[in-house]
């Protein structure tokens, strides 16, 4: 393999070296994705993986590389999560000792679960690029082998045998969609299907807040950015590998990226629809489909990439998520300041069916008459449809004074 190139033949290899290793997985039908693409969509399930992501592919063919005196030399890498188990858990198969460097706001979960394969964890910094720079100063003073995330061709190799699993699966396939951090597996991906089928068009899905691909490719070269803030830590990296960088440049069609709100909605209509648990950085490829629909040609393949997210993250990604989809509902009505009104006012609420979470009282505003009192209720609803009739009614019997309602993805 060269030191800067990956083929299709070093993909095909690294099948080999994987098989048996890592868990053969079903696709997913998404028939509520079928109707809005307007044909057939695959989900990669990546998620199920063993150590919950597909990271466990590149891993293992990294360290299976190294020489006897490389390993015993121990490995190091550095993480948010997803690389950490998966490098974990490929030195405990191959029995080579390793360290993994976290982010200090690295979830309780992956912390967890990486000591668990038997790695040390450490924390450092709090991005992937701080913990990546301590990765690599543990490395030149213990000679400990660095294993990068994404920016190595042996990496690279190893997330490309998602692409040759996708064309096994879906010979038919014209796009694939890749959630792309710093751009390891969707360069894999890249090489392994264009190699075969260069006609399928491959796309890769970054986070709004966290995307270096858009200006490292206007740019020609890598681009590192000044500020990253995305729910979606998994692929939030500030700056492109070489090497994937390289092959990205050449083999990759499109570069799209999703909002927050787009993010948290993937994340629970997969929950909802897939029966599937995944992070946001597992979930973007996803939320660009549910984006653009008909920007993507069928047979779709989408790449889920992870599962491992904290219980509490999940909570608020899932309550972000209703409120999107417009299963929420703020109203502030205007009414007499006297006993009963606000008991009318929460049977109304009542009869239109949908569910109070919360009632406060202001008084404060100077718009309001002495006499009066803004009533401020949030309320759930079925959708857009059950907030609209909500507000209709409400706005016959009452002074809506504000409402509140996402109507993004109605």
């Amino acid at each position: 393999m060269s030191a800067s190139t990956v083929t299709v033949g070093d993909i095909e290899a690294a099948a080999e070296r994987l098989s048996g290793v890592i868990r053969e997985l079903p696709m997913a039908g998404a028939r509520w994705l079928d109707d809005r693409v307007g044909g057939r969509v695959h989900l990669i399930t990546e998620n199920l993986q063993r150590a919950g992501s597909f990271k466990i592919r590149g891993a293992y063919n990294r360290i299976s590389l190294l020489s006897e005196e490389e390993r015993g030399r121990g490995v190091v890498a550095a993480s948010a999560g997803n690389h950490a188990q998966g490098v974990a858990l490929a030195a405990q198969l191959l029995g080579v000792r390793a360290t993994v460097f976290m982010p200090e706001g690295a979830t309780i979960p992956k912390v967890q679960a990486t000591r668990a394969y038997g790695a040390e964890v450490r924390f450092a910094g709090s991005t992937i690029d701080e913990a990546l720079s301590a990765a690599i100063t543990f490395g030149e003073e213990t000679g400990a082998v660095l294993i990068h995330p994404f920016d190595h061709v042996d990496i690279v190799a190893g997330q490309g045998t998602v692409g040759l699993e996708i064309l096994q699966k879906v010979p038919d396939v014209r796009t694939i969609v890749v959630c792309t951090g710093g751009g390891g597996l969707l360069a894999g991906i890249a090489i392994a299907v264009k190699s075969k089928r260069p006609d399928v068009r491959i796309v890769g899905v970054q986070a709004q807040e966290a995307a270096a691909y858009p200006a490292s490719l206007a740019a020609g070269k890598p681009v590192h950015l000044d500020r990253m803030a995305t729910m979606a830590d998994g692929i939030a990296v500030g700056r492109p590998g070489a090497v994937p960088f390289a092959i990205v440049q050449g083999y990759v069609d499109d570069i799209e990226t999703v909002s927050e709100v787009e993010i948290s909605r993937a994340v629970l209509l997969l929950l909802e629809r897939a029966k599937l648990l995944v992070e946001p950085a597992g979930a973007v490829a996803t939320a660009a489909v549910l984006a653009n629909p008909r920007a993507f040609e069928p047979p779709v393949a989408v790449v889920i990439s992870g599962g491992n997210v904290d219980s509490l993250l999940l909570l608020r990604i899932i309550r972000h998520g209703l409120a999107a989809a417009g299963r929420y509902l703020s109203v502030t009505v205007r009414v007499p300041d006297r006993p009963g009104s606000l008991a009318r006012l929460l049977a109304e609420v009542k009869d239109l069916r949908a569910n109070v979470l919360e009632v406060r009282h202001d008084r404060l505003d100077v718009g309001l008459g002495v006499d009066e009192v803004d009533i401020v209720i949030q309320v759930e609803t079925r959708g857009p449809e059950h907030c609209d009739e909500v507000l209709g009614v409400l706005a016959a019997e009452y002074r809506v004074v504000s409402q509140l309602i996402s109507r993004d993805f109605g």
